[in-house]
């Protein structure tokens, strides 16, 4: 914050962030916050996985007192995906500091926009401390997500990789979907849209268990769609979302028909590995892991939609599509929430090439890509 807390200045605060999110020396912002004479810092929540990053997928959180760091810490990811409003009474300004994966799916920018329309409604201030999107600003890539599969991996209608930052994106959602708040986004300084992490300079941090590196955030839009699937995604292992696989798959012939295809961008190597937790735990698994050999190149989306193909027509006895619940949706199938829609996972049972279903949704693509222009605060 170029202007020091001058935005903070006397206020009660609230922080929504998580360990992970740090300054450029790694300090945690929730430390650099505790320090500050200048405003008192009265609440601290946490997204999905808990302040310190460590719980696993789909795993609640409670509200708890941090003794060491005196300070409440409340969940948003519990039974509830929002606080209590009389907790948002106590303060002044609400600052969101969170480090977003550039994909729908991620469920952070979720709970940051919950958060805003509960704060909106109190008439109260909204600072958001911006921070890079590591896939680029600049490619959109995906089906935009139909009204009727919203869900809490996909609250408004935009596509699989939004290209935007965390600050833009939530300027988008507060105005379209009028929720009035008082938003101001601190900018970046330095950064430029055709940016991935890598350009940045910056350290990666882990701000969930299974995004261990830029790498798994580079495929994770595509390979997330595994997690609808009774197919391992690589959760329990070191490498979530780039090895995948299950216990009745044979590695070599799998890869020899994958790297049949010829997906742009991408190279594939046959896997065997041993889940720790999740699907298949403790059970030895075959697969692949998948390597970016060209990011310019490389639609995870698309390519993850290849990999289902592949699996589906070289196991059709075995494939499953997951059943809810999942991500606190207890009706539709987990598949379609991640997609945004049901007419995929038709297409994908019918056999449909991955060229006709991806020309189904340029059309959406392009209206939201037009939408985002106004919303979009750096080059």
């Amino acid at each position: 914050m170029s202007r020091g807390f001058d935005l903070l200045k006397g206020s009660n605060v609230g922080l929504c962030t998580n360990i992970a999110s740090c300054n450029s020396v790694l300090e945690p912002t929730v430390a650099i916050f505790i320090k500050q004479k200048a405003f008192k810092l009265n609440a601290v929540f946490a997204p999905e996985h808990g302040f310190f990053s460590a719980l696993q997928d789909q795993v609640r959180s409670q509200n708890y007192y941090d003794k060491e760091r005196k300070v409440r810490v409340y969940s948003l990811y519990s039974k509830s995906l929002v606080p209590d409003k009389a907790i948002l009474k106590k303060i002044d300004i609400l600052v969101i500091d969170l480090i977003d994966i550039g994909t729908r799916y991620y469920t952070f920018i979720w709970s940051a926009i919950l958060l805003i329309e509960q704060v909106a409604r109190l008439g109260k201030k909204i600072v958001i401390l911006d921070r890079p999107n590591p896939l680029n600003g600049k490619t959109v890539q995906g089906p935009v997500l139909e009204p009727e599969y919203v869900s809490f991996v996909g609250l408004y209608p935009v596509p699989v990789r939004h290209g935007m930052t965390i600050g833009e994106l939530c300027n988008l959602v507060n105005d379209e979907l009028h929720l009035g708040a008082d938003i101001q986004v601190v900018k970046m300084k330095g950064w430029e849209r055709g940016f991935c992490f890598e350009n940045t300079g910056l350290y990666w941090t882990v701000s969930t268990p299974n995004m261990p590196s830029f790498s798994t955030a580079l495929v994770y839009p595509g390979m997330c769609l595994l997690e609808g699937t009774n197919v391992s995604e690589g959760r329990g292992t070191t490498r979530p979302f780039e090895i995948f696989g299950a216990p009745w798959i044979g590695p070599f012939s799998f890869v020899k028909s994958l790297n049949k295809k010829k997906i742009p961008g991408v190279m594939f190597r046959p896997a065997f590995f041993i889940p720790t937790f999740s699907k298949y735990k403790n059970r030895l698994c075959g697969g692949a892991q998948i390597y970016v050999t060209n990011m310019r190149r490389f639609n995870p989306f698309s390519a993850g939609l290849e990999i289902i193909h592949a699996i589906k027509s070289l196991y059709p006895g075995k494939f499953r599509w997951r059943r809810p619940p999942y991500e606190h949706e207890t009706r539709r199938l987990p598949f379609d929430i991640l997609a945004g829609n049901a007419w995929i996972k038709q297409a994908l049972d019918k056999n449909h090439s991955i060229n006709s279903i991806k020309k189904r949704w340029q059309m959406e693509l392009y209206r939201f890509k037009r939408k985002r222009r106004k919303y979009l605060l750096y080059r």
